[in-house]
């Protein structure tokens, strides 16, 4: 299905690099290649399970239109998908998702429907009578088998470009929320690149992934809400993710939001990237928890950009404090 899908993407996703810094080598004491999804159409990576669920629709039923739930990221991924095919999108988002992210998806051509998530607001409620009403085609943020296709996507790039690189064992560090992108990336390096581990990473206080792969048993979070890294804060792992993440991933990574915010103005300072704090989450495991991390290098994914001004200023300002 990965190569299917990359297939089907051949033409519409951009190919991102593997971008490097003898400055972040040292901070980490190895060897790091950064593959910066950040530069993805949409500004993440989850165009390519986005534009891999929409593209595998049967026509008759796409031309109906689709339904995602989003925080931003899944949002506008779908949003220009469907918009590519020339069909509706409705995106049911949070309303206190960060306002780039908001507005970026109703620019994409979506009607973008709010939901008070603090207040427990269900989505699903709200999707089921939608979906019913207009006769939508859910497309799930991860736990979905043509998304986690899509992501996969991402995991072949990975594996020969780190053939390239001369990067045959280590860890391949991803940011990880429901856990599509995570367990795609660990498929594709099961068959072309076995001697990389995928290995989830997550922020402080929303280490689901983590917790569950150590308990073996999918936990979940004491909140679904709260924190700076919104794109990838999610009640727990996905079901068919998890499962692909228990038989295929290393230990779970933690930070700490202070390091995400270094991270993030590292990126900007020594690779000229732009990184949302759910997309820094990689970055960060890999420069300041070398301990944890096997290999001399390591890979780790930039998965978002999308970042409001004042959060960005907020991380240049904790690299200068």
């Amino acid at each position: 299905m990965i190569r299917a899908a990359a297939g089907r993407l051949e033409g519409h996703a951009r190919r991102t690099p593997l971008l490097s810094s003898p400055f972040l080598d040292e901070i980490a004491g190895r060897r790091v290649l950064v593959k910066p999804e950040c530069l993805q159409h949409t500004g993440s990576f989850k165009y390519r399970g986005g534009r891999a669920a929409v593209s595998a629709l049967e026509p008759k039923i796409r031309a109906k239109g689709v339904i995602a739930f989003s925080s931003g990221n899944h949002a506008q991924g779908v949003a220009l998908a469907a918009r590519e095919f020339g069909v509706p999108a409705v995106i049911i988002m949070p309303a206190d998702a960060p306002r780039l992210k908001i507005d970026n998806t109703r620019a994409l051509g979506a009607e973008v429907v709010l939901y008070d998530r603090a207040g427990g607001e269900s989505r699903e409620e709200i999707g089921a009578a939608l979906t019913e009403e207009r006769g939508l085609t859910l497309i799930k943020p991860y736990d979905e088998p043509e998304v986690i296709a899509g992501q996969g996507t991402c995991g072949l790039e990975i594996a020969e470009q780190a053939r390239d690189a001369g990067v045959e064992r280590g860890d391949v560090l991803v940011c990880c929320g429901g856990g599509g992108l995570t367990s795609g990336i660990a498929l594709a390096l099961e068959a072309d690149a076995p001697g990389l581990r995928a290995r989830p990473c997550e922020p402080e206080g929303f280490d689901d992934t983590a917790r569950s792969l150590a308990e073996g048993r999918i936990l979940a979070n004491a909140t679904g809400a709260g924190g700076i890294c919104d794109a990838i804060v999610t009640p727990q792992p996905g079901e068919i993710t998890f499962e692909i993440m228990s038989r295929l991933c290393g230990p779970g990574l933690v930070v700490s939001e202070h390091e995400v915010l270094a991270a993030m103005a590292l990126a900007f300072q020594r690779l000229k990237l732009v990184a949302e704090p759910g997309g820094a989450v990689a970055l960060a495991a890999a420069l300041f928890h070398p301990g944890e991390i096997e290999g001399d290098a390591v890979i780790c994914t930039i998965s978002g950009g999308n970042v409001d001004a004042a959060m960005f200023i907020r991380a240049l300002q904790t690299a200068k404090g």
